[in-house]
């Protein structure tokens, strides 16, 4: 895999394109990665519900839990499956729509400076083997791109959204993640 800078896109990952974006505000860079969650219907794993949601497309009525989701607009830059398959939405110079009401040292509104990175998951179920190897591939590649990130600029969703947001959860092996990345584990 290696990114091609001049279109945001991971070379290797599966292209799904995602019309919830925009731009990043101008000379903003990119400072954060952002480690969330999702799986759809709640709990359940495989299917396409979660690239249907990403795109907007996603039938109220395949599951009476979509009646509440379903006019979301909202996208991640990357999705690792349960099987560690990549899945690319947004090209990671545009702004994703993932952080919603966020804030990361002081600074709010973190979609403008993070790329989000969905785990097929919950908080209570573990990641997969080969989940946390794609994360550290991709992560080790987006450090090399974007050098903030290998300054340890990485959280989970639950640290720009305390209160509103839970993931990745505690299931989410952080010191193995780290580890795997070259980063000290703080915690």
């Amino acid at each position: 895999m290696f990114i091609d800078k001049d279109t945001g896109l991971i070379i290797g990952a599966e292209q799904i394109a995602s019309p919830n974006f925009d731009d990043r505000p101008e000379g903003v860079n990119i400072e954060l990665l952002v480690i969330h969650n999702i799986s759809l219907p709640p709990g359940e794993f495989g299917g396409q519900y979660v690239a249907q949601f990403f795109t907007n497309l996603l039938d109220p009525q395949a599951h009476p839990y979509f009646m509440e989701i379903a006019s979301m607009q909202v996208s991640s830059h990357l999705f690792i499956r349960r099987d560690g398959a990549l899945i690319q939405f947004v090209p990671l110079h545009r702004r994703a729509w993932h952080a919603g009401a966020s804030q990361f040292q002081g600074r709010s509104r973190c979609n403008d400076f993070s790329i989000g990175i969905e785990m097929e998951g919950t908080d209570t179920d573990p990641y997969t083997e080969a989940q946390y190897v794609t994360l550290a591939e991709v992560t080790r590649l987006l450090q090399q791109a974007y050098p903030a990130l290998g300054q340890g600029n990485i959280v989970g969703h639950c640290d720009i959204s305390p209160g509103r947001k839970t993931d990745p959860g505690q299931a989410f092996n952080w010191g193995r993640y780290l580890q795997d990345v070259g980063l000290p584990d703080n915690s």
